[in-house]
């Protein structure tokens, strides 16, 4: 499967400072973690989609990545 497009699931945080910032966080396990920031959160997610893209280019996608379970909770 390597070398085929694929989806990961890479869960984060999203929060405002108290200088309005948007900041993004995604913990990539051993690769460390990813920080995204901007004026809006829609922005400060994109930044985290940059950074968490890098990550895995370098270093590829992390093994918790790699499998994911999907449920359905009320």
């Amino acid at each position: 499967m390597s070398g085929q497009p694929r989806t990961v699931h890479v869960p984060y945080t999203l929060e405002q400072d108290e200088d309005g910032i948007w900041c993004a966080h995604a913990w990539l396990g051993a690769s460390g973690g990813a920080n995204g920031n901007g004026p809006t959160a829609d922005e400060a997610v994109a930044d985290l989609r940059e950074a968490v893209q890098m990550v895995i280019d370098e270093d590829g996608v992390p093994e918790q990545l790699a499998r994911t379970l999907d449920l359905e909770v009320a």
